[in-house]
């Protein structure tokens, strides 16, 4: 790890609902841990929940994570992507059902709006599938231009994300 004093602190969300959706979210959790410069600090409950937007499919298992980083945003996302297509994700709609799907949720305090990255991640406050895993680890944080999460939490519906029993 390098020196502490330029480490971030970033918010990943996972999600799986093919392949054994808990298994990809429990090897993705070890290969985030693997990321150089990077270690988890914070890791939710896994949470299984119903499919927002394309409703046809499995329900997903979702979890979030609390990065320190020394990595910029760009190279954090490229090593989510590398993690990802590793679980062999496939893009091939939007809402799809996938093996493996990481979110770059937050990343410090930054706001950025660039060609395939833009945090915070533009519909995360919308998400009780998102806010329910990140305010189990981090209630009192804040997203920039949105809120603290539990806030946001207290404004979106939450029917469909349950609590997994820990195996």
């Amino acid at each position: 790890m390098p020196d502490r004093r330029a480490l971030a602190i970033a918010f990943v969300a996972l999600g799986a609902n093919l392949e054994n959706p808990a298994e990809q979210i429990r090897q993705a959790l070890q290969e985030l841990n693997r990321i150089r410069d990077t270690r988890i600090v914070a890791q939710s409950s896994l949470y299984c929940t119903a499919p927002v937007g394309y409703l046809d499919q499995p329900d997903f298992v979702n979890a979030v994570v609390q990065l320190e980083t020394g990595l910029a945003p760009r190279a954090l996302l490229d090593a989510l992507f590398a993690i990802e297509c590793s679980h062999r994700r496939q893009r091939s709609q939007p809402n799809a059902p996938r093996t493996l799907d990481l979110d770059l949720l937050l990343y410090g305090s930054l706001t950025i709006e660039e060609l395939g990255l833009q945090v915070p991640h533009p519909r995360m406050h919308e998400r009780g599938f998102v806010l329910v895993p990140l305010a189990e680890i981090a209630a009192d944080t804040f997203v920039p231009g949105q809120g603290r999460v539990r806030d946001l939490l207290a404004r979106v519906d939450c029917s469909g994300v349950e609590r997994m029993n820990a195996d």
